[in-house]
């Protein structure tokens, strides 16, 4: 078994270190506030109140936060790469920019720490029940390195290409989720001038031809609206950083920008 630093256990986080402790890893978790230390201990890791403390012995360093600003903080602007030591792995779960990435594995490849980009594609809920979608970046050593880590809770483990690929598939995946959203919300309002009822408008998509993964998902809460109220800020998020990173490439996202503007606002 591994020793796992981890750098974000809150909603996405907790359930990581959970399994992580489940399956007899020893896991050291940061927690600033008492509370925040408080539940660490309660899922059954250590908490530690500064990041100097996560690396040192860590085998894996894993970090789960929620912006690519905030993946920066951690893994470049602070201590946490000067106090692991050489040979050991970094696993970032943070959706965010490919080139963060690359930057942050320059960066370790110099104190000889392999790192991995691997973004979630689910719920806490799929974390919990260990079948969490992995989209993975990195060499095949690095990877291999960190999979019986990251298998405690991702299934399927989806390696699709060096460093900065697994946040490429990850924008690519959650721009196509964003643009469908849209999409639906416009069906909806057809359907609304034709008289039809929105939930039984959902229900009846999910047996026809259109019928599709994000239709089913949005189908189960009822209501387009309802369902951009509770994955708005993190879809947001994602969206706003492929708008970026493809404003860098100088290009754009064509018809999906519109389909995106027509649910999920900016």
């Amino acid at each position: 078994m591994s020793q796992v630093g981890f750098v974000g256990a809150g909603r996405m986080g907790a359930p990581m270190v959970r399994r992580l402790v489940e399956a007899g890893h020893e896991v050291r978790a940061l927690g600033r506030s008492i509370e925040k230390r408080r539940a660490v201990s309660e899922l059954g890791a250590q908490p530690v109140t500064d990041l100097a403390d996560i690396g040192p012995d860590a085998d894996v360093v894993i970090v789960c936060v929620f912006t690519d600003d905030q993946v920066r903080q951690v893994c470049v602007e602070s201590v946490l790469l000067p106090t692991m030591r050489p040979g050991t792995s970094l696993v970032i779960h943070t959706t965010g920019s490919p080139r963060t990435a690359e930057t942050i594995a320059a960066e370790a490849e110099s104190r000889d720490i392999a790192v991995v980009d691997a973004p979630v594609s689910g719920g806490p809920h799929d974390i919990a029940a260990g079948r969490v979608t992995l989209f993975v970046g990195g060499s095949d050593d690095a990877v291999e390195r960190v999979r019986p880590v990251i298998a405690c809770y991702g299934d399927p483990i989806l390696h699709v290409g060096p460093i900065g690929a697994g946040q490429g598939v990850k924008l690519v995946n959650n721009t196509l989720f964003a643009a469908q959203i849209g999409l639906l919300h416009e069906a909806v309002r057809l359907g609304d001038r034709l008289g039809i009822d929105e939930r039984q408008l959902l229900d009846a998509i999910g047996h026809g031809s259109a019928a599709s993964r994000v239709a089913s998902i949005v189908g189960a809460r009822g209501s387009v609206d309802a369902f951009i109220e509770m994955v708005g800020e993190f879809v947001g998020k994602d969206v706003a950083v492929v708008r970026k990173t493809v404003a860098e490439l100088g290009s754009d996202l064509g018809l999906l920008d519109e389909a995106i503007n027509a649910g999920i606002q900016p």
